[in-house]
């Protein structure tokens, strides 16, 4: 009797292992992901549902309203919904963190690529670069910008990601330090491949799960930094709230409405946290596959 051919279940092995290997994921990265996804939900979509008042809007007939039916955060000083507030002040915080966020994978992976795969002397002045820019007060850089050119949207989103994406690219450039060497690269090159096609073709498609890992890291500290920087008062525009200008203003009433403070510390305290679980469990169960 003729043996089955060993290419019959490999494709069949390869799923169920993946299957595996994404149950493996602990259960706290579990809960911090599941965390993020309602409470992201939460914040686009409970104020239509519940029928939440205007987060802009105050009420005057309930100034440094403690919670209640009516209100079920608080309000502030001049009347505002806490609960309003903060949901809206967690759309901004989230949206810009994940943009800032996609700004620093796009050139922390693509400085990272080009400077491991040049190699020799490009890449020692790429490495020097990240050297001087590692060395600059660059949130005091940010503050600067900001105080100077306004809070403006793009500004703040650039200033933000430009300041997050250093570590990876120092990460993604040993990475593709390393990817230059494997047989498959040298295949590509000697088989007459360009400079930007062994990029696009080998390098970059194999630093994805590098990015996977950086982005449960960098997006967390891309909402402290603009949190931080709406706490000093550069972040966005008013009526618009962040998490942080929410913070800077709930210290401010902190003797009369310390739920105006409390709430929204504790969502971005626990996204913070929840954000930090995830990028810390996807980097140990990339690092078993790596193993493996």
């Amino acid at each position: 009797m003729a043996r089955p051919r060993p290419e019959a279940n490999v494709n069949h092995v390869t799923v169920h292992e993946d299957f595996v290997e994404v149950r493996r994921l602990s259960r706290t990265t579990l809960a911090g992901l599941w965390f993020i996804v309602v409470m992201s939900a939460a914040c686009w979509l409970l104020p239509t549902l519940l029928g939440l008042p205007d987060p802009h809007r105050p009420d005057w007939t309930a100034l440094s309203s403690p919670p209640s039916a009516a209100h079920w955060f608080g309000t502030d000083a001049i009347g505002r919904d806490i609960l309003s507030r903060t949901l809206a002040g967690g759309r901004l915080s989230l949206t810009i963190g994940a943009l800032a966020t996609a700004v620093a994978l796009v050139i922390g992976l693509a400085w990272g690529a080009v400077a491991g795969y040049a190699g020799g002397r490009v890449e020692r002045a790429m490495v020097r670069v990240l050297d001087v820019l590692s060395a600059l007060p660059f949130l005091l850089i940010v503050i600067l910008l900001l105080a100077l050119f306004g809070r403006s949207l793009w500004l703040l989103l650039a200033a933000i990601g430009g300041y997050v994406w250093i570590d990876l690219a120092r990460v993604a450039r040993a990475e593709a330090a390393r990817l230059r060497e494997m047989p498959f690269v040298l295949a590509a090159r000697a088989a007459g491949a360009r400079f930007d096609q062994v990029l696009r073709w080998h390098l970059l498609p194999n630093l994805l799960p590098l990015g996977l890992v950086y982005l449960g890291l960098i997006l967390p500290q891309a909402i402290l930094v603009e949190s931080f920087l709406g706490f000093l008062g550069l972040g966005v525009d008013e009526p618009a709230a962040s998490w942080g200008s929410l913070l800077s203003e709930g210290t401010q009433e902190l003797d009369v409405a310390p739920w105006s403070l409390l709430f929204p510390a504790g969502f971005l305290v626990a996204t913070l946290a929840a954000f930090q679980f995830v990028g810390d469990g996807l980097r140990d169960w990339l690092d078993v596959r790596g193993a493996s």
